[in-house]
C-alpha cells in the first residue's frame, strides 16, 4: 500500500479540543538567538525511522569544544508551526513560508537561562511522524520510546558533546522526559518535566470513563503529525514529513487504537510509564499542578515515588503552565520566583558536577491558602490514612450533575451526600484519596465521587474527584486525584456519590437508578503542624478557582447528611523539624542496619510486615536490609536475623507517621547438647 500524503490526512481531523497536550503560547519557526549557531541533522534508527534534529550551539564556541547537552523531543517543533492548519490559529499559527530558524517553543528557556552562554548545547528533536521526522506517531508507545532513546544517545555521542545529556519539556515533551527515565539511554544525566502525563491511558480515560477530550485529542495529534514543513525547507525535511510507510493509514489506525477504554489492553500497557519508573535513579525535577484541567494529577504520587533517584519537585495550585510563565502584567502563573536559576542549578549539578551555590528545598508545595512550604518527600512522611463510612442511598445516572462552578453550570450536588462534623482545629490532607463503593449498578452505569471542602458559609469547593464505569453489581475501589489541602477550623468535608460530572467526563448516561449499599472514603491526613514556609505567592489559577468553583449547599442537606461517625483527625502535633528530617520513617522505603555479632556472622535476614513475610535477604555477611512500598497508617515490622552459629535475633518495631516505638529485641542462642 502507498503512504497517505500528509496534506490528504488533514481531512481526517476533528475540531481541535480545548484539552490537548499542546502549549498555550505560539510556537513557530524563528531566527535563532543572537548567541547561537543553528544547524540541522538527522538521526537514523534501526527500524528505518529518520528523526530530524535542530541544534543550537554557542556562537562563539569552536566546534571542537565539548559541552553538555539539554535536549527536548516531542511533536511541537515543526518549522511551519506547532499544530498546523487544523489547529487553533490564534494560538499556534501555521506558516508554510521558508523557515529561517528552528521552532521557538523553548526560546523562553534558552534565553531566560542564558544556557548557551553558560556552555550548554540545545537540541530539539521531532518525534516520528512529526515535523521533519519520518514514520508513524504512536502516542508515546514503543516507537516513540525508541525515538527518545535514539535521540539521547545520538546527542551524547556527538563530537561537540561531553556525553552528558539533560532532558527538558512541558506536557508532551515532558512525557518524553519520563520515557527517557524509563528507557535509560546512555548519557542521560537529568530530566526536567513540567506537567506530564504518567500513563497515557489516563489522559483519555479514568476507569473506562471517557474524558471530554477522548475523541478530539487523538484526531488533533493526527493533524499535528500531518502538517507539512515549509515549502523551501531542506529536501530531506519535507521528504521525511510525507514518509509514513511504516504504517500506511497511520492516522485512522492511531485514532482507532486510542478508542479502546480497557486499561489492560495490549495497546495501553507499554504506555503506562508509572510501572517503568520503578527503581530508576535518574535525577528528576517535576512540576505538577493540583488544579490541572489538562494533564491532571492522576498518578502523580505513584509516579513520583516509583522513581528512586535524586528528585526535586514543585507541587501546587496551578494548571497547564510552565515554571516561568507570566500573565500580561508579568505576574508569575505558578507564583514562585526562580524557575530559570533553580533548574540551571539542577542541570549544573548533574551535567557538569558543579555543587549548587544555593540549597533549594527538594520539594516545595503550594496549598489552597496560597502558602508555600518545603518538604523532604511528597506525600510527607507523617501522612496517615483515615477511613470514613459513607451514607447509602441511590442516585440517578442521568448525566445532569456538575462537579463545580469551574467550567460547570448548575445543577450541582445531585446524588448521595455525606458530611463530616465541623473541624474545631486545622486539618491537613496530603496524598491520594481512595474510595470503595458497593452498588447494584448494571454494566455501563456511571459512578462519580466528588470530595469537597465545605466552609462555614455552606459553600462547597471541589478538591478531588474520580470516575468509574461500572461493569455490573458489586464492589469497586479506585483512587481519586492526588491533592494537598488545608482545612481551617470551622470547615468540614463533604463527599458526593453521583451519576454525573458533565464538565469533566463525556461518558453517556444510562438513565438507570443506581443503589449504593455501602461505601467508604480513605483520606490521607497529616499528623504534624506546618510552620515553615518558603518563597512563593498564590498562583493565578488558585485565585480564579477559589472564586468560581464553590457553590452553595442547602444547610438542611448538610444537617440531614452529617455523619457523627465520620472520623476527625486529632489536632496537628508540634513535631518540630522531625517532620522533614531524613531520619523520619518513609512508609514506602527505609533501611535497617544489621549489627554483626561478636562471634559468627549474620547470613540471613527475614522481614515480616503486619505478620506477613515481606522479603528475605541472604549473603555472606548481610549489612543492610531495605524494605519498599510499606503500608500507610500504623504497621509493625518484625526482623529476624540468623547467624551461621545458629544464633537468632528478633527485633520488633511499630511505626506510625514519623514516630516509632523502641525496638523489642530478643536474642535466641542455640541449644547446646551436653556431652555425657
Amino acid at each position: 500500500m502507498h503512504a497517505v500524503p500528509r496534506l490528504a490526512r488533514l481531512t481526517l481531523t476533528a475540531t481541535a479540543c480545548a484539552f490537548a497536550l499542546v502549549a498555550t503560547g505560539t510556537a513557530v519557526a524563528a531566527p535563532p538567538p543572537d548567541n547561537a549557531k543553528w544547524s540541522q541533522d538527522y538521526i537514523h534508527e534501526s527500524d528505518g525511522t529518520t528523526l530530524h534534529a535542530d541544534v543550537l550551539r554557542p556562537k562563539n564556541l569552536p566546534d571542537n569544544v565539548r559541552t553538555p547537552v539539554i535536549l527536548s523531543i516531542g511533536p511541537y517543533f515543526n518549522h511551519s508551526g506547532q499544530t498546523g492548519p487544523a489547529g487553533p490559529v490564534e494560538d499556534t499559527p501555521y506558516n508554510p513560508a521558508p523557515a529561517d530558524g528552528p521552532s521557538d517553543r523553548f526560546y523562553d528557556y534558552i534565553n531566560g537561562t542564558h544556557l548557551l552562554d553558560k556552555g550548554y548545547t540545545w537540541v530539539q528533536v521531532d518525534l516520528r511522524g512529526f515535523g521533519g521526522s519520518s514514520g508513524c506517531l504512536d502516542w508515546a508507545g514503543p516507537g516513540e520510546q525508541a525515538d527518545v532513546k535514539a535521540a539521547v544517545e545520538w546527542a551524547a555521542s556527538q563530537p561537540w558533546s561531553t556525553g552528558k545529556v539533560g532532558m527538558y519539556g512541558k506536557s508532551y515533551d515532558a512525557v518524553t522526559g519520563l520515557i527517557g527515565i524509563v528507557q535509560q539511554p546512555k548519557g542521560l544525566a537529568a530530566v526536567v518535566s513540567q506537567e506530564p502525563v504518567y500513563d497515557l491511558y489516563r489522559y483519555l480515560y479514568m476507569n473506562r470513563t471517557r474524558y471530554l477530550n477522548s475523541l478530539a485529542t487523538p484526531a488533533l495529534y493526527d493533524a499535528i503529525a500531518g502538517t507539512p514543513g515549509p515549502a523551501n525547507d531542506q529536501l530531506a525535511y519535507n521528504f521525511n514529513s510525507i514518509n509514513d510507510t511504516a504504517r500506511p493509514g497511520c492516522p485512522v489506525f492511531n485514532w482507532a487504537d486510542q478508542q479502546n477504554s480497557d486499561h489492560s489492553a495490549a495497546y495501553w500497557k507499554p504506555r503506562d510509564l508509572i510501572s517503568g519508573l520503578h527503581g530508576k535513579k535518574t535525577p528528576w525535577f517535576l512540576t505538577q499542578g493540583l488544579l490541572e484541567n489538562n494533564t491532571k494529577p492522576d498518578g502523580a504520587v505513584d509516579a513520583f515515588n516509583a522513581e528512586s533517584g535524586p528528585k526535586r519537585a514543585w507541587f501546587g495550585m496551578w494548571d497547564h503552565v510552565r515554571g516561568n510563565d507570566t500573565d500580561a502584567t508579568g505576574r508569575l502563573a505558578m507564583g514562585r520566583k526562580g524557575w530559570f536559576d533553580e533548574t540551571m542549578r539542577f542541570y549544573d549539578q548533574y551535567l557538569k558536577g558543579v555543587k549548587p551555590s544555593v540549597q533549594d528545598p527538594p520539594i516545595v508545595v503550594e496549598t489552597n491558602d496560597g502558602k508555600w512550604r518545603p518538604e523532604m518527600s511528597w506525600p510527607p512522611r507523617d501522612a496517615f490514612d483515615s477511613t470514613a463510612a459513607l451514607k447509602p442511598g441511590s442516585y440517578s445516572d442521568d448525566g445532569q450533575n456538575n462537579g463545580s462552578g469551574d467550567g460547570g453550570t448548575p445543577p450541582y450536588g445531585l446524588g448521595i451526600w455525606t458530611f463530616s462534623p465541623k473541624f474545631d482545629h486545622e486539618v491537613r490532607l496530603s496524598g491520594t484519596p481512595r474510595v470503595t463503593v458497593n452498588t447494584d449498578g448494571a454494566s455501563g452505569d456511571n459512578l462519580y465521587v466528588d470530595v469537597y471542602d465545605v466552609g462555614p458559609d455552606n459553600k462547597a469547593t471541589l478538591f478531588s474527584r474520580g470516575a468509574y464505569l461500572l461493569q455490573g453489581p458489586g464492589t469497586v475501589s479506585f483512587d481519586l486525584y492526588d491533592q494537598d489541602w488545608v482545612f481551617p477550623a470551622g470547615h468540614r468535608i463533604g463527599v458526593l456519590v453521583t451519576g454525573g460530572q458533565a464538565e469533566w467526563w463525556n461518558q453517556p448516561p444510562t438513565g438507570d437508578q443506581v443503589t449504593v449499599h455501602f461505601a467508604s472514603l480513605t483520606l490521607p491526613y497529616l499528623a504534624c503542624k506546618r510552620t515553615q514556609t518558603t518563597q512563593g505567592d498564590p498562583s493565578i489559577r488558585l485565585e480564579d478557582y477559589m472564586k468560581n468553583a464553590p457553590f452553595d449547599v442547602d444547610p438542611a442537606t448538610i444537617a440531614a447528611n452529617t455523619s457523627g461517625s465520620f472520623p476527625i483527625p486529632a489536632a496537628l502535633a508540634d513535631c518540630g523539624k522531625s517532620v522533614v528530617a531524613k531520619k523520619c520513617v518513609d512508609r514506602r522505603k527505609f533501611s535497617f542496619r544489621i549489627h554483626q555479632p561478636k562471634h559468627g556472622r549474620i547470613t540471613r535476614v527475614t522481614a515480616y510486615v503486619n505478620g506477613k513475610r515481606k522479603a528475605v535477604k541472604r549473603g555472606h555477611r548481610v549489612k543492610r536490609f531495605t524494605l519498599k512500598r510499606l503500608p500507610k497508617g500504623v504497621f509493625t515490622v518484625r526482623i529476624v536475623a540468623r547467624s551461621n552459629k545458629g544464633q537468632r535475633t528478633v527485633s520488633v518495631r511499630r511505626y506510625r507517621g514519623c514516630k516509632k516505638s523502641r525496638p523489642h529485641t530478643k536474642v535466641h542462642k542455640p541449644h547446646r547438647r551436653k556431652h555425657r
